[in-house]
């Protein structure tokens, strides 16, 4: 038989498009195997995510587990990228392996705390090559580079990469700024810029949302996108890129900046305050579409965490400011939303008022909260580099499972199992 060159054409098209329908099948078909999915099972999963995060590395202060056996400091990769390779590769690895569809990522995935803008100086004069390696916005870019390329692979294996902003990435700590020059001073303490805002909207601007990624992992586009409405809780800043929410398959899920720039009617900065004006209308409008699964994901706590076990709480999330705090938990529970989040370089999930849970999983990389050798309240989880998963089923069930291994780097296990909805 003869083909014309059209026919041969559309014959190549042809075979593309099954080429592409039959990996996205096949894609589908790995879920299910690997997460119980199996078409004609009783009450099947239709949505499945996973959480964790603070994978950055200390320069100084790093867990002498994550250190080189030889020279006993970080490896010249971690020293040089600030990130916790090891560890967090190896967590993607077997997140991967479950073929979630989406990673939401808590916030602190670069060590950070500069001020990310350009110096004045520089205006004037031509800085040198070590001026502009130096500078924090050089070192705050290379840091999300780094980060980036690492979970490049989960994103081409059909996860998407949700990310929240931590106090790395907004705040500015002049206690931690690694700029040899002084380019660029931030004030004593730990404060939102709004040069490190902008920095964090040209790194992870571009998965705020993608619909066409959306559509070629799902062959479906997240629904009700909506943004962060300006100055709704004071902040004085566009927060577009790092307060917003989406529905995906009946599920709402909204990401809230815990650290934004502005200030209360006191004057007040809104460091460690959530955005819980935004949030009750957002979740109010959620449950008025008639959606039942509502999940939260920031950065900081709204309750801490006691690891000691001893009741000596040092005030390092949302409860710095208690009667906040209590304002945005109380949105939490009026719509029965979870609220995930990190900053605690640990896993924890507790019900604070014994209706909504707070999940707390930061033991994606960065150096424990409890040292080592340590007596802590749970010392089987307390030094675990940890992530959740959730699946979410037909039914409505909700089970969220908590895997992780050694700070050793021992064998992967299941630590905890909790049905989040029955």
């Amino acid at each position: 038989m003869v083909y014309t060159r059209h026919a041969i054409r559309l014959l190549s098209c042809c075979a593309l498009v099954a080429l592409a329908v039959t990996e996205a099948s096949g894609l589908a078909a790995q879920r299910a195997a690997t997460m119980g999915r199996a078409v004609g099972a009783k009450d099947p999963v239709i949505l499945t995510f996973a959480t964790v995060g603070d994978s950055r590395q200390d320069p100084v202060s790093f867990d002498r587990t994550q250190a080189d056996p030889h020279s006993g400091q970080l490896s010249a990769q971690d020293a040089r990228w600030l990130q916790n390779t090891h560890a967090f590769s190896r967590a993607l690895h077997e997140i991967s392996r479950q073929h979630p569809e989406f990673l939401f990522f808590n916030g602190d995935m670069i060590m950070g705390y500069g001020r990310a803008g350009v110096p004045s100086g520089w205006a004037d004069s031509a800085p040198t090559l070590e001026n502009i390696e130096s500078a924090d916005v050089v070192q705050t870019m290379v840091q999300y580079a780094f980060w980036r390329g690492m979970v490049a692979p989960l994103m081409e294996a059909g996860t998407y990469v949700v990310p929240i902003a931590g106090n790395h990435e907004v705040q500015c700590n002049s206690a931690h700024q690694r700029d040899l020059y002084n380019q660029l001073p931030c004030t004593a303490g730990k404060h939102a810029r709004v040069e490190n805002e902008i920095a964090w909207a040209r790194n992870m601007g571009d998965l705020i949302l993608d619909e066409s990624r959306f559509m070629t992992l799902f062959q479906e586009r997240p629904a009700h996108f909506a943004n962060a409405k300006p100055a709704l809780d004071g902040e004085s800043s566009d927060q577009s890129k790092l307060t917003y929410s989406f529905d995906f398959r009946g599920a709402h899920f909204a990401v809230i900046n815990t650290d934004p720039v502005g200030g209360d009617p006191e004057g007040v900065g809104l460091d460690s305050h959530a955005p819980s004006n935004w949030l009750d209308a957002d979740l109010a409008a959620a449950k008025a579409r008639g959606l039942r699964h509502l999940f939260v994901f920031g950065h900081k706590p709204a309750y801490t965490y006691d690891t000691s076990g001893t009741g000596a709480v040092t005030q390092r999330g949302l409860d710095v400011d208690a009667v906040a705090r209590d304002r945005f938990w109380s949105v939490i529970e009026t719509y029965g939303a979870t609220y995930f989040c990190g900053h605690q370089h640990v896993y924890q999930i507790t019900q604070p008022h014994r209706r909504a849970y707070q999940v707390i999983v930061g033991s994606g990389g960065s150096p424990f909260d409890v040292a080592i050798g340590e007596s802590s309240a749970h010392p089987a989880t307390d030094r675990q580099y940890v992530w959740a998963t959730v699946q979410i089923h037909q039914s409505g069930r909700v089970d969220l499972v908590a895997q992780g291994f050694s700070d050793r780097f021992g064998p992967t296990r299941v630590l905890q199992r909790v049905r989040l909805i029955p």
